[in-house]
């Protein structure tokens, strides 16, 4: 077979140059983007993000579930604290407007623009849970748990899973009935929903694309996740952002204060 051989299997190799999929990283990124990415369901990516980077992620099908973790580059132990996140700015379904913090009371990312559902409270799937609904779970399945990815990506990053705080997602939400109390699972936005975040520091992101652990729908499903990010500027004083709530302008200052120290402004 041609692939018999080291050079049969590098004339294949080569023979690949050019070759696109519909999920893949586009490198280099298309002019005016630092990232841009299609993730297939099922799947990963990761980043080191600039200060000021904006990304936005776009549901393709509709059937896109981008569950996010964050991370202060270079200093992994200060990350993504969704409890501080929903607690601290008194909402529990974020969208434009709403700042994801750090346990240090610092912002790590705002968002900027959303028309894509958020849930806060129920993570991802889990690999018991998915063999037990789907089949399978493990890495190369087609139902591939969303805490086996995140524990792929983190990997690429010297993370292990005990790095793996609670997660925020997009794009299929969920909302808590005020009645019972119970979870309620309110699905999609249609295709073409898309969130935008600005990171307020240097920080490294994890997307599992997977679907949401409480989809009701017997079989899996998770569609393409389309990413873009350019360069731009972090949120400063006087801006709207900044001042739109009194405990979003002490995280913007918290975070202003530790950027200083560290010759970051």
């Amino acid at each position: 077979m041609a692939t018999a051989t080291t050079y049969g299997a590098r004339e294949h190799a080569r023979a690949q140059e050019g070759t696109t999929v519909p999920a893949m990283p586009r490198v280099p990124a298309p002019e005016g983007l630092t990232w841009s990415e299609t993730v297939a369901g099922a799947n990963y990516t990761h980043r080191a993000l600039a200060r000021g980077t904006e990304l936005t992620l776009t549901d393709v099908t509709g059937d896109a579930c981008a569950h996010l973790l964050l991370y202060v580059t270079d200093r992994p132990w200060e990350r993504l604290n969704i409890a501080d996140t929903v607690k601290v700015l008194w909402n529990a379904y974020p969208g434009a407007g709403h700042l994801l913090l750090s346990d240090q009371g610092r912002v790590l990312a705002s968002v900027l623009e959303s028309t894509a559902p958020a849930d806060t409270m129920c993570g991802v799937s889990t690999l018991r849970r998915n063999t037990e609904r789907y089949g399978d779970g493990a890495a190369q399945s087609d139902s591939l748990a969303g805490r086996e990815l995140f524990k792929l990506a983190a990997a690429k990053h010297g993370l292990s899973p005990r790095d793996l705080p609670p997660s925020i997602s997009f794009f299929q939400g969920v909302r808590v009935d005020p009645e019972s109390g119970r979870l309620e699972f309110t699905g999609s936005a249609g295709p073409g929903a898309s969130v935008t975040l600005r990171m307020e520091m240097p920080v490294t992101i994890l997307i599992a694309n997977a679907a949401h652990p409480i989809d009701p729908r017997p079989d899996y499903n998770c569609g393409l996740l389309e990413v873009a990010a350019s360069s731009g500027k972090p949120t400063a004083p006087g801006d709207p952002l900044w001042e739109a709530t009194p405990e979003g302008r002490r995280a913007f200052e918290n975070t202003a204060d530790h950027l200083t120290a560290r010759g970051m402004r």
